[in-house]
């Protein structure tokens, strides 16, 4: 296959499953009617990081390909936040949560040093986004309302992703970015297929 063609596959594959990445974990909220094992704090990291991420593309004008999923999974993010807040009985801190995330958004685009030092923070940030959610795990030692579907569909996005991004920007801090995540996401499936398993072993 064509260097091209490959570049149109993967940002083509990467938009589709990030339309539907969060929706396996939302069904499977709604469904159970129950957030257990699901980590409120790793999910505030995780839209914190992708809307600085978002914030950096756009700032530099990278082209639209490249980070075009990233509104879906903000919007899909949100959604689940008001699942588990509302099934955690929190859904009142809703509105402050976004009035947050709207002022540091905003905050961002002040100056070039500001969002050049978020975009390096925003990869500690969604790592610690990915061992919060460990971190639940390893506490509840239940991974039934953890959807590893949603996990896989990560694994494949940040695998395309560093695919695209050695064939497009080459941007050093975005390609770090990905490979940490890549990891972090394969750790995360990891501890999701091996709790299943150990609660159908109980059984």
């Amino acid at each position: 296959m064509e260097p091209e063609s490959a570049l149109v596959l993967a940002n083509s594959s990467t938009f589709i499953v990030c339309m539907v990445l969060k929706f396996p974990q939302i069904f499977t909220v709604i469904a159970a009617k129950n957030a257990r094992g699901l980590s409120l704090r790793s999910l505030l990291l995780e839209l914190t990081g992708f809307l600085v991420f978002l914030t950096y593309q756009i700032y530099y004008e990278y082209p639209l390909s490249t980070y075009l999923e990233y509104p879906i999974l903000i919007a899909q993010d949100a959604i689940l936040l008001m699942c588990v807040l509302f099934y955690n009985g929190n859904i009142g801190t809703a509105l402050p949560y976004a009035i947050l995330f709207i002022i540091g958004w905003r905050l961002l685009t002040i100056h070039k040093f500001i969002i050049d030092l978020a975009m390096n923070l925003s990869t500690s940030i969604s790592a610690l986004s990915k061992y919060a959610q460990l971190q639940t795990l390893w506490k509840t030692h239940d991974s039934d309302q953890v959807s590893a579907l949603t996990w896989s569909f990560a694994i494949y996005t940040t695998c395309t992703r560093i695919f695209t991004t050695l064939m497009t920007t080459q941007d050093s801090a975005v390609l770090i970015r990905y490979v940490v995540l890549c990891l972090l996401n394969i750790w995360v499936l990891t501890t999701i297929i091996y709790y299943r398993k150990a609660g159908k072993k109980k059984e």
